[in-house]
């Protein structure tokens, strides 16, 4: 079920199954662009992707709407708009959503005969109860990117229902090694998928014709410099005193500010919040710094992360300063310098200025290539397509017997795949 796209000048590996993703999730299509985004819109490439945010609350509304557009060619982007009475009213809303969704997806909906026997996709557990079983599924899939009862303002029942989630779920991705080892011992079949990248996209960076961004024009001093969400993830004493240790350069943090108060951000001379950027903008950022940074704080939000702008620093063909993140040592040392204080970050990017070590650049942009997110998305395919087999197996041995016949003293198990430790070969990593 995998098949070969020779359209254009590369070969491309590009899945295909017969079973249209129905996708919940926490984070909306149109913020950052990251693994959601670049794993959805691939398999678009073959099945019809329904992405449904959660839901919008407006004060004005007495009746509930679904908000249906086309951001990615064949996907379906889904935003809920419910009445404000519901704001505080988490299952109710849930279940106002259900009702928006199956009205959709029935014949004569907006998106009638579209999504007939779905593919369930999890970003988020909280959903789950309310939605698992409503759309008359073939499968459930659970891609836990990071683990987010950890996350700041995380509800708190969200723990419980990814229990519910993860014993209903016949496949289990996670973005980090760390999270694998965790969720690993609570599902037989979970898989460790982190980070791709689109190395095209951001060699783009290497090239001398692509311009410096507008709003860093006017520097000509070393750029020191960030892209991604900046949120209580980020150590901001370290971005403080990596632009107190350097003031002769700039540090630049791109990237949209959540979930902290903007005006509790550092601020400095040489310090710029340049604020949320295209994804299509990024590699003229990434040509700007001289030094790509990895500023996280060593804190719960950021136990289980496994940072997709890794492998984009290294197809930019940068150099690289972290703090300790576990998937970073796990996965990108010794290409990625990595140190655990101010002091030491601060000297760290000071010889990543003056002598970078051109091997192990070279050896990070290697690593990017090899790192597809096409290469994920055929290999998670193949893992889906084998989990719906073995359910069907099910399905077809005790389906005699959902009339009241005797049910037979062991039907057979669902195949577990083993867990593939995606650090092994292929696409994966080697510490």
């Amino acid at each position: 079920m995998i098949r070969t796209d020779r359209s254009d000048r590369a070969t491309r590996v590009v899945p295909t199954f017969d079973a249209p993703l129905i996708v919940h999730s926490h984070l909306r299509w149109d913020f950052v662009w990251q693994r959601p985004q670049q794993l959805l819109s691939r398999f678009a490439e073959s099945v019809p992707v329904l992405f449904v945010e959660e839901p919008l609350f407006a004060d004005d509304l007495s009746h509930a709407r679904l908000d249906l557009s086309t951001p990615a060619p064949n996907v379906t982007r889904a935003v809920p708009v419910l009445p404000a009475t519901l704001r505080d009213h988490g299952d109710r809303a849930l279940a106002e959503v259900r009702t928006l969704l199956l009205a959709a997806l029935a014949r004569g909906g907006a998106l009638g005969g579209r999504f007939t026997a779905p593919v369930q996709w999890f970003y988020t557990p909280m959903p789950a109860p309310t939605m698992i079983g409503a759309f008359g599924e073939r499968g459930i899939v659970y891609d836990c990117m990071d683990e987010l009862s950890k996350f700041r303002f995380a509800p708190r029942e969200l723990v419980d229902r990814e229990r519910m989630l993860m014993a209903r779920a016949d496949v289990v991705f996670t973005g980090g090694h760390k999270l694998w080892l965790s969720k690993s011992k609570r599902h037989p079949n979970v898989h460790f998928f982190g980070c791709g990248v689109d190395s095209a996209h951001f060699a783009k960076a290497r090239r001398s014709d692509l311009p410096r961004p507008t709003d860093l024009a006017d520097v000509d001093a070393p750029i020191l410099g960030y892209y991604g969400v900046i949120d209580e993830r980020i150590d901001y004493d370290l971005v403080r005193g990596l632009a107190e240790a350097h003031p002769d350069c700039v540090v630049a943090m791109v990237g949209p500010v959540v979930k902290v108060d903007p005006r509790e951000l550092p601020q400095a001379p040489n310090i710029r919040w340049l604020g949320q950027k295209p994804y299509a903008e990024l590699p003229m950022y990434a040509k700007a710094f001289d030094v790509c940074l990895m500023p996280f704080a060593l804190n719960e939000a950021t136990e289980y992360i496994n940072p997709t702008k890794t492998l984009e620093y290294m197809a930019a063909g940068k150099p690289i300063v972290s703090t300790p993140i576990a998937d970073v040592l796990h996965h990108f040392t010794p290409v990625v310098s990595v140190a655990d204080t101010v002091q030491d970050f601060a000297a760290a990017v000071r010889v990543a200025l003056t002598a970078p070590d051109p091997e192990l650049i070279a050896r990070g942009i290697g690593m990017a290539k090899e790192h597809t997110w096409d290469s994920i998305v055929a290999r998670m395919c193949a893992i889906i397509v084998d989990a719906l087999d073995a359910t069907d197996l099910v399905d077809a041995h005790l389906a005699p017997f959902a009339a009241g016949a005797t049910k037979p003293a062991a039907a057979p198990a669902r195949r577990a795949v083993p867990p593939l430790l995606e650090a092994v070969g292929g696409e994966g990593m080697t510490a």
